[in-house]
């Protein structure tokens, strides 16, 4: 059982005297054998303390003897070993270093936002702006959904990255967040001063969130100043380490891997000696060969997938979810999926239609055994190094596991060409879309990565063949997408309340037979946007099924190795390296559809051929 009490907390009050409250803190805590840091400033106490409950105790009692501190209230935790090495009480200019003397929390702090409170607001899904306050170390082992990370090194470098955020944030409620709550005692008024006008803090940080709320709304884990490094939404410590080289924090996976070399490197900072890109190419690309023959789907074995309950579910009928989830997908045959025992705990107990389920829960959903269809599997790798895996995706593949397709999909030809370190898709394509992916070799590369799709700053290029010759060479389509799954998978236009969407298309040749070859380029990334704006213009891609010139959609999504393909290609993406800053762009070779005809007009130039720039 944990013998070791751990305690942290602060205060910004008045305080004077320090030099002989220094003195005498330290000879409590040697008396007592706690361990940790006190920090004492005019501005106030920080402090991070660890040891017997009995010796916290008496810490507690001395200093809520002190004026200002007499309600000093900590968060508690356990862990089974003593997480210090050492006992500092030290005087410092700050308690938390921020730099900006303006800021006096004593005085004024911006509101506080209860975790409970945040909880439903989230739950509800009203429009805040989650923006965490914490060093990009810190938030590589955990963050909330959807936060803002400003991406800074230390807390001093938070002014800077809050005058480079959008002048729109300004007015939405935004709530910070951190650890334990102090840096956000400074960064509120800070942004009140920068002319932020709706600002929260998360009361209590991100660790009473978890006391009170658990992990609803969160990924990972939070770090923490001490040698347990992270603790999960149970407050239990989470078997992370530190790379001293970088600062990141490591989880069994990257412990295991062969790269991190203790007080060294680590996956995060390894960098590949030169002239080691072809050869690794050519191991991945050989490693991928032996994944795909003979394909993993060519054998039948039963398939088990996973169906989450959100907090908006809780205590709802099994049956209710999965209708409300996954509307393309008829009641009547989830209703019979259920009464065919398809649906099972990790246990293995049956879940049937009128299981109650609970937040935070996940059932089985139970696939008969079968074999799969078959898939192309010329995958072609273009890039990798120590943080990306960027692929030439053939088609018809899907990218992961959905409605026929269990194994045979990109991701598990990954997975298994990885082992045991799989990749993380950063976006995707559709399953009969070819050209370039990109993946994450970690979740910290992949969190950074889709960030700059978030923000749109990654660019994408595809070359698509269609039907008819559009009246213009230059044109685009900003018709809102519909952001709900119609029949098959597929969306549609919605003028009301689709999703905004652009594309801009360039036309790249004008072909004898009545079609054409087009350039378009993404400005957002809706499902089917391309295909679906193009269909909209009447000119729909050649060899779609989902939106087909005659407008009755095939049988199925994914199309059979033989049938007439898609022609619709992922030609160029540029982003920015996560670990340099570098601009990189990736081509996959255009595929056989996209030569020039004999007849035709504005051909794709030799110079347009694929490279991979570095920028």
């Amino acid at each position: 059982m944990p013998a070791v009490t751990n305690i942290s907390t602060y205060r910004f009050t008045a305080l004077a005297g320090l030099k002989e409250l220094r003195e005498e803190l330290l000879e409590l805590c040697g008396q007592r054998a706690l361990k940790g840091t006190i920090l004492l400033s005019t501005e106030g106490i920080n402090l991070f303390v660890a040891g017997s409950a009995e010796s916290i105790d008496h810490l507690l009692a001395r200093l809520r003897a002190v004026s200002g501190l007499e309600d000093l209230a900590p968060k508690v935790s356990l862990s089974e070993e003593q997480p210090f090495n050492r006992m500092l009480v030290r005087i410092k200019r700050e308690i938390i270093s921020f730099g900006v003397e303006a800021v006096r929390p004593a005085d004024h702090t911006s509101p506080k936002i209860s975790p409970r409170e945040l909880k439903r607001w989230l739950d509800e899904g009203r429009p805040v702006t989650l923006l965490d306050t914490r060093n990009d170390y810190e938030v590589k082992l955990g963050t909330f959904k959807g936060a803002i990370d400003p991406d800074i090194r230390t807390f001093r470098g938070f002014p800077d990255a809050v005058r480079k955020l959008p002048a729109e944030l300004k007015d939405r409620p935004v709530v910070m967040f951190c650890t334990g709550g102090i840096r956000c005692e400074k960064a509120g008024p800070f942004m009140e001063m920068q002319g932020f006008s709706n600002i929260y803090q998360l009361d209590g940080g991100i660790l009473k969130y978890f006391e009170e709320c658990g992990g609803d709304h969160y990924e990972g884990d939070c770090f923490v100043f001490d040698r347990r490094v992270g603790l999960d939404p149970a407050l239990h410590e989470s078997g992370h380490a530190v790379c001293f080289a970088c600062l990141a924090p490591l989880d069994d996976e990257d412990q295991k891997d062969p790269r991190y070399v203790r007080g060294k490197t680590c996956p995060h900072c390894f960098k590949s000696e030169p002239g080691q890109l072809a050869q690794r190419i050519a191991l991945r690309e050989e490693a991928i060969r032996r994944a795909c023959d003979p394909l993993p789907g060519s054998v039948p074995l039963e398939n088990r997938r996973p169906v989450g309950v959100s907090a908006a579910h809780d205590k709802w009928r099994l049956l209710d979810v999965l209708i409300e989830v996954f509307p393309q997908i008829p009641a009547a045959e989830w209703e019979a999926r259920c009464d065919a025992g398809c649906f099972v705990s990790y246990a293995g107990a049956v879940r049937g239609k009128d299981h109650i389920v609970r937040a935070g829960e996940r059932v089985l959903q139970v696939f008969a055994p079968e074999i799969e269809p078959e898939v192309a599997t010329g995958i072609r790798v273009l890039y990798e190094d120590e943080a990306l895996l960027v692929v030439n995706k053939p088609a018809p593949l899907p990218m992961h596991s959905g409605g026929r397709f269990h194994r045979n999909t990109l991701q598990n030809f990954l997975n298994l060409a990885c082992a045991p370190f799989p990749p993380r898709a950063v976006h995707r394509l559709d399953a009969n879309t070819t050209g370039v992916v990109l993946f994450a070799r970690t979740r910290h590369f992949c969190r950074l990565m889709q960030r700059q799709f978030t923000d749109g700053v990654v660019e994408k290029r595809y070359l698509a063949a269609v039907s008819g010759h559009p009246a213009s060479d230059v044109f685009a389509c900003d018709a809102p997408v519909s952001a709900e799954n119609g029949a098959m998978g597929t969306r549609r236009i919605d003028q009301e309340n689709g999703l905004p969407a652009r594309t801009e298309f360039t036309v790249m040749e004008r072909r004898a037979d009545g079609t054409s070859l087009l350039e378009a380029r993404l400005f957002t990334g809706r499902t089917h946007q391309i295909r679906l704006h193009l269909s909209h213009l009447g000119h729909p891609v050649l060899g779609d099924p989902s939106y087909p010139a005659d407008g009755r959609p095939g049988p199925a999504q994914t199309l059979d190795p033989d049938a007439a393909p898609l022609q619709l290609h992922a030609w160029k993406l540029a982003v920015r390296h996560p670990r340099s800053g570098n601009l990189m762009e990736f081509e996959a070779a255009p595929q056989a559809w996209s030569r020039s005809q004999e007849g035709s007009s504005n051909s794709v130039s030799s110079a347009q051929q694929p490279s991979l720039q570095n920028q």
